[in-house]
């Protein structure tokens, strides 16, 4: 008899706990060599669009012009023009406007849609050096943020100053996904002027290197799907109470009509 009541919990518990095995390493099928090299095919760096909004910090040996740019020679509230251009410096940066324009003082509008930091840099230093001696410029993104939601450890929307992240940063900004995360299925949801692209890519196949989502852009949004484990994880452990506790109320009846 106690032979078959124990037999009949262990096995009441290990069907309780039975799950089938998932894949949670990156990259599973990278071979396991020393050291594996590969041309890099989808390199990309952000580029400046409209709606971005800038931080460009102008230095030089002419130290009034230097404020003038950096820190706005107006005041914030004013309308006045500069060089026949309406000009408003504000605290939060150079705003990329619709035609992908910045206001920059002397200068007016400059173009920077699609340049990168780089070559918004070298152009912007080539226009100052008409007015200014030895102009070095730094341009910064302000605004450029990524959403990563989802199995992840903490869910955010995540700036990035510098425009450059892929996904696994990301997803290492957020913590990494849970053990609930499905790692072949992660979708990036991107948006353009006036297109939306969505991809599901497979973090488990070393080919997501290559893919051009791996690189993030402005706005992306990361979203790791739950694996159906998760939905199921609160009816699973209820069931798995109810079992162990209606086994341990057998084993309290049985020990105690023995006694």
């Amino acid at each position: 008899m106690n032979n078959r009541l124990f037999l009949f919990v262990a096995g009441l518990l290990f069907f309780a706990s039975c799950s089938s095995p998932r894949n949670l390493a990156y990259f599973d099928n990278l071979r396991e060599e020393s050291v594996i090299t590969e041309k890099i095919a989808n390199a990309a760096e952000a580029k400046i669009q409209p709606g971005d909004r800038l931080s460009i910090n102008v230095t030089s040996l002419n130290p009034e012009s230097n404020v003038l740019f950096n820190r706005g020679a107006l005041p914030a509230a004013s309308n006045a023009n500069v060089g026949g251009v309406a000009y408003v410096q504000e605290t939060e940066g150079y705003l990329v406007d619709k035609e992908g324009n910045v206001v920059l003082p002397i200068l007016g509008k400059v173009k920077l849609e699609n340049l990168t930091r780089e070559e918004a840099e070298n152009q912007l230093t080539n226009s100052l050096q008409t007015y200014l001696k030895e102009p070095v410029v730094n341009v910064r993104f302000r605004n450029f943020k990524v959403t990563v939601i989802g199995e992840v450890t903490r869910p955010s929307t995540y700036q990035v100053p510098d425009g450059n992240v892929n996904i696994l940063e990301a997803l290492g900004m957020a913590g990494d996904m849970t053990a609930y995360g499905k790692r072949e299925n992660v979708l990036v949801i991107r948006e353009t002027k006036d297109e939306r692209s969505m991809v599901r890519l497979n973090l488990n196949d070393k080919d997501i290197l290559k893919s051009p989502f791996f690189n993030l852009q402005q706005n992306d949004i990361v979203y790791v799907e739950p694996h159906k484990a998760r939905a199921a994880q609160a009816s699973t452990n209820a069931r798995n109470i109810s079992l162990i506790l209606g086994a341990i109320s057998v084993v309290t009846v049985v020990v105690s009509r023995l006694l």
